[in-house]
This record gives C-alpha cells, structure tokens and sequence, in this order.
C-alpha cells in the first residue's frame, strides 16, 4: 500500500471520510466521536459494508492536519480510526498530535499489520483470511468478532484464548444474517458469560 515516504512519517494518510456521529458497535457504543475512515484494504471480508473503501488508488494520501483540526474541534474529544485497515499506515503522528489535544484514540483494527501510534482503546476484530499479527492480542482492550455462521464461535474462542483477561469480548452478528443467528448467540453468551453481544446500533438508528 505505498512506503513510509508516500506517508511522510505520518503526516500523509489516505483518509476517505470523516464525520461525528455516535460508537454505533462494542464497548463503546453510544459514545460521541469523530471518525476518521482510511481508505485501502486488503483483507477482503465478502460481508464488508465499505467494499468502497478497499482500493488504495482510490484515495491518495493527503495532508491531515486540517483533519486533525476538526477532530479535535468536535465536542466528543474521542477520535475513532477506522477503514479500510488502519494497521497498515504509520501513525504515531497522528496519535501523538491528537493526545497532546487531549483527545481519547481509538481504533478498530482486523490486526493484519504491526500497529503503531498510541491508543487509549484498540477494538481488535480479527478476520479468517487474514490473521493478526501475534504483537495485536496482548494490546487489545476489545475482541470483537463478527459471527456470519456457527463455525465462527469456534474462530472467537481462538482468539479469545489470545487476549489479555481484562480484553472485553463481544460477538457481533453479521448483518444480513443477525435475525436468524440471533438464537445461537444468545445461547452461547448465557454458556459463555464473558462475552457480549454486540449489535450495530447506528444501523436501527439510521446514523452514519
């Protein structure tokens, strides 16, 4: 996805869109932030709702200080990274300039490259056909992953077993089967209480 060099030590990131609206998924949900979309992702999830952002060339990299202005103009005071997937740019610069605002970071990651920056919250959701980087799992603070069938309980046992026991662990349906895989989760988080379900709320609330 382009060197360091393309990037300027951080200070350049292909972003795709910024907006404030409501954490609409996971521990967070319901907290006000500013979101910060980077776009290019190789991943390739067949259920992701922003296929739109997988193709780099689509987004060149762009100065982020104006960026960087708004979000820390925004009453939340909260930045969320999200794509795309993040891991895969440097950006201790923008975490840095964001801290030193006195903004919370925040990231959600499929955890596919070596993570830089400094982050109050990483939201880890790790996919099958591309697996994280082992660094990720002791740094999670959330292990969230998307449940399309019944075989993927046993993807987010795997990676459960990986986290650190103060990781918050939720499974999320996938959208367009939640209603019909709802019964199985609820079964399986009343047998496994430490994970939760989480829900894409800003999807029944109709926000971004």
């Amino acid at each position: 996805m382009g060197t360091s060099d393309i990037f300027e030590g951080g200070r350049k990131l292909p972003i795709m869109e910024e907006f404030y609206t409501l954490q609409g998924e996971g521990y967070n949900m319901g907290k006000a932030a500013y979101f910060i979309r980077l776009g290019g992702c190789d991943v390739g999830c067949s259920w992701c709702d922003t296929k739109e952002s997988w193709n780099p060339a689509l987004y060149p990299p762009m100065a982020i200080d104006e960026c960087l202005k708004r979000a820390v103009a925004s009453p939340g005071k909260t930045v969320v990274v999200t794509g795309g997937e993040p891991s895969r740019y440097p950006l201790d610069y923008f975490t840095k300039c964001l801290k030193d605002a006195g903004v919370t970071t925040m990231i959600e990651t499929s955890g596919v490259a070596e993570l830089t920056g400094d982050w109050d919250w990483i939201c880890l959701s790790p996919k099958h056909n591309s697996h994280p980087k082992a660094s990720i799992f002791r740094r999670a603070h959330e292990l969230k992953v998307i449940i399309q069938r019944e075989a993927d309980l046993e993807w987010a046992l795997e990676n459960a077993a990986r986290v650190t026991a103060e990781c918050k662990l939720f499974l999320q349906p996938e959208w367009s089967r939640a209603e019909e895989n709802m019964d199985m989760l609820t079964e399986f988080v009343m047998e496994n209480p430490s994970w939760r379900i989480s829900l894409q709320a800003h999807k029944y609330m109709r926000i971004p």
